[in-house]
């Protein structure tokens, strides 16, 4: 099967998005953590990264899964590759 520009464009489209999302969550895991120390200010009652290790990190992997699923969705759409019902 040949590969036409359209399908060039949704698989660049799809590595784009996964790049960007990866990139977030390193920030948010590896980043945020080894910085730890130095963020000393109170967020929702709490230290920022205390906050950030107990609840956080865990909302912002919610939301990349949630916005990579939507994203996808509509991609999937626009290039009509989606699933029927």
């Amino acid at each position: 099967m040949a590969l036409t520009e359209r399908h060039h464009q949704y698989w660049r489209t799809n590595l784009r998005i996964t790049s960007v999302l990866l990139v977030i969550w390193f920030v948010v895991t590896y980043v945020v953590g080894y910085y730890a120390r130095d963020l000393n200010f109170t967020f929702f009652g709490w230290p920022f990264s205390f906050w950030m290790g107990g609840q956080g990190a865990l909302i912002i992997y919610c939301v990349i899964i949630w916005y990579y699923a939507h994203f996808m969705n509509k991609l999937d759409i626009e290039h009509n590759v989606h699933e029927e019902d």
